[in-house]
């Protein structure tokens, strides 16, 4: 803090504001660098459609669905279970797989909040990756 002092003035004070400056500036590159690193929403997988028949043939019998319906219903591949059942037959359906992906697909009524779920609890099972589908990717476009 700098003084004058004068014979008509007295003294004054003037507070030195370049120190806190300097602060302010190091404190806005500080959070402009971590701002971008900062993870936003879920990661997603959109499986891609084959050309080919007989690889789509293979890939079906290796990509596990999970169908979220109406009613607190669930589908695995077709396969009726529930809450309840889910995270055991996951973890029964992917213990001998190397590649641990599977994707959800939610009917058209349904709340996020049960898709949310069930991607909990796929996770739980040890599932690494979970891709979600969608009514336009399984009509083809």
């Amino acid at each position: 803090m700098g003084m004058e002092v004068g014979e008509s003035h007295g003294s004054m004070a003037n507070p030195n504001v370049v120190p806190l400056i300097d602060i302010l500036l190091v404190l806005i590159i500080i959070f402009m660098v971590i701002t971008p690193l900062t993870p936003k929403g879920l990661d997603a997988l959109v499986p891609q459609p084959s050309p080919n028949k007989q690889e789509s043939v293979e890939l079906e019998n290796k990509t596990v669905v999970v169908q979220v319906m109406m009613n607190n219903r669930l589908k695995i591949n077709n396969e009726d279970t529930t809450w309840e059942t889910m995270g055991p037959r996951m973890e029964q359906i992917f213990k001998d797989r190397a590649e641990k992906v599977a994707f959800v697909k939610g009917d058209n009524d349904v709340l996020f909040m049960d898709v949310a779920r069930a991607i909990d609890i796929m996770k739980g099972a040890g599932i690494d990756k979970v891709g979600l589908i969608t009514a336009k990717l399984e009509a083809g476009q």
